[in-house]
């Protein structure tokens, strides 16, 4: 179909995977083995969190959500990519990559948010502890996480929007799976994107912000930590999780970030593969697994479900 000399893009082509045609079936059973795990492991922690009421404190609900999040960003990639690995033409509708677009980046931008939360949290109960019960309540946490993760979908969806407005020239995504950016890169006229590279930039710098407000929290809980023992094992037991998760995510989305704004066309396409989806991988595998293991009720709780089972 054409409309002003440009055609209309109704199916894009997912080009990222003509390097994995030799050995898709081994890939196809390692990311299946990857996607169960990721599922089991923050499914378990979801409902540990949610059947045992020793574990409805703040910290563990907005844990809770954290995995939540987990399971909402991989459904948007892992079943489509496994369904890709098999097919011989990796073909996918112009909507159904825009919705792509939208779970994906929510979920990154939802990550970055609720570990805002989860340093607020950490500054409050460390810094402020006669404080904590009367601004961290039950019910202010869940509306908080609530309203964190509702923002975030709206000020992705503003820039999904403008990307679905524009005129593209090229049905080919040298991608894995739908971005934005690779989606604004096939516009016809570049004059048109003006307005999405200030509003993704706008989204960049409300999320750089984010991670600001999180190491200047944690500044704070550091200079408290110093003065107390007992601080000091509250802050290797609560907060080093939180830090490991923060510091494993920066760089899974720094790599994507310059892999795509400055990736170099020299760099072999399976590294540019890795860089694009490790941060649909590895924290959410790692996360419930370090929580899990490092945060004594949770493991308590598995451990004595684990010893009934098998009694």
């Amino acid at each position: 179909i054409t409309m002003n000399n440009v055609s209309v893009i109704t199916m894009f082509f997912l080009s990222g995977f003509n390097e994995t045609v030799s050995h898709r079936f081994v890939l196809f059973f390692l990311s299946l083995l990857c996607y169960c795990i990721i599922c089991l492991v923050n499914v378990s922690l979801i409902v540990t969190i949610i059947l045992d009421t020793n574990l409805h404190e703040p910290m563990y609900i907005l844990l809770c959500v954290f995995c939540m999040n987990a399971l909402y960003g991989t459904a948007g990639f892992f079943p489509r990519f496994l369904w890709d690995l098999l097919s011989d033409v990796r073909l996918i509708s112009y909507y159904g990559c825009l919705i792509q677009t939208q779970v994906v980046y929510s979920f990154a931008c939802g990550e970055l948010s609720i570990l805002a939360l989860m340093a607020y949290d950490r500054y409050v109960a460390i810094c402020q502890p006669l404080k904590y019960h009367s601004i961290m309540s039950k019910q202010r946490v869940i509306r908080f996480a609530c309203f964190s993760w509702f923002t975030t979908f709206c000020i992705v969806a503003v820039n999904t929007f403008l990307t679905s407005r524009l005129k593209l020239c090229s049905p080919y995504i040298s991608r894995l799976f739908c971005v934005n950016w690779s989606i604004v890169q096939l516009a016809c006229f570049p004059a048109q994107t003006t307005i999405n590279a200030i509003v993704a930039n706008i989204t960049i710098s409300i999320y750089f912000l984010h991670g600001v407000f999180i190491v200047w929290s944690y500044m704070y809980i550091i200079q408290t930590c110093v003065k107390s023992i007992e601080n000091r094992a509250k802050f290797m037991q609560t907060c080093v999780p939180h830090l490991v998760s923060l510091f494993t995510f920066v760089v899974a989305i720094l790599l994507d970030i310059i892999n795509m704004r400055l990736g170099s066309k020299e760099l072999p396409r399976t590294l540019q593969n890795f860089a694009a989806i490790e941060f649909l991988v590895i924290p959410p595998i790692m996360n419930p697994l370090m929580y899990g293991f490092k945060l004594n009720k949770i493991r308590k709780r598995i451990y004595s479900v684990v010893i009934s089972k098998t009694k």
